[in-house]
């Protein structure tokens, strides 16, 4: 914990105290840490000297001249579990859920999910809507992270499969009938009785996952062909 501070800088440190809780004030420190960490060893650079920038909606990204490699990342955690996910030279975007089955009675899907999704998801039995559910959110999370565009881009604007068995994927956006082929989505398994998806520009990456301390995911280019 300690060590990990010391790589904050002195405004991260500040918004960590500005948590009431002191969970939550680890929690921060640690997740911020663990990022700095993970990103210096990709540049080859010490944690504490990496420098963010955060777009219109807050999306954080590496400062221009923070190296020659066009690193992007993002973060999501929930209950006690963290996924990282970096990639070379395109958005991404990723995040977990922890399955609560009670948050599918509260007619949330209604409220933020797009008609054809909500329709999809009232069909299926009651025990699998749950599951379908946080395919479903995570899914749609991990897609407007990728854009960050946050809030400002309402989740029942686009469609994303849920089904059972059907595979991660937008489907349909009400803005741009081509954006859905610009975008590849894909379930992750971090832990039992979590969900999460990630959601990455374009379709010609591989995936490699990592287990530790700190889960975190490394997007790279395939080669030709492959």
């Amino acid at each position: 914990m300690r060590s990990l501070r010391q790589t904050l800088t002195a405004d991260e440190c500040q918004r960590a105290e500005r948590y009431v809780f002191e969970k939550d004030r680890t929690h921060f420190v640690v997740a911020r840490g663990l990022l700095r960490v993970l990103l210096g060893r990709y540049l080859r650079q010490e944690p504490q000297h990496l420098r963010f920038t955060y777009g219109l909606h807050g999306k954080p990204a590496l400062a221009t001249d923070m190296g020659r490699v066009a690193l992007r990342f993002n973060v999501s955690h929930s209950h006690g579990l963290a996924l990282y996910a970096i990639t070379c030279g395109r958005e991404i975007g990723v995040d977990v859920e922890r399955i609560r089955p009670a948050v599918v009675q509260e007619k949330v899907a209604e409220r933020f999910f797009s008609p054809r999704e909500v329709t999809v998801l009232r069909a299926l039995p009651t025990p699998l809507q749950a599951p379908a559910f946080f395919a479903c959110w995570t899914r749609k999370e991990a897609y407007i992270k990728a854009k960050g565009d946050g809030l400002s881009l309402p989740l029942d604007q686009f469609d994303v499969s849920l089904a059972p068995g059907e595979p991660a994927a937008l489907l349909h956006t009400t803005w741009d009938p081509q954006e859905a082929a610009c975008w590849a989505l894909q379930d992750l398994a971090p832990a039992p009785g979590y969900r999460a998806a990630v959601a990455v520009a374009g379709h010609d990456w591989r995936l490699t996952c990592w287990d530790g301390p700190a889960a975190y995911l490394d997007f790279s280019h395939s080669p030709p062909g492959s």
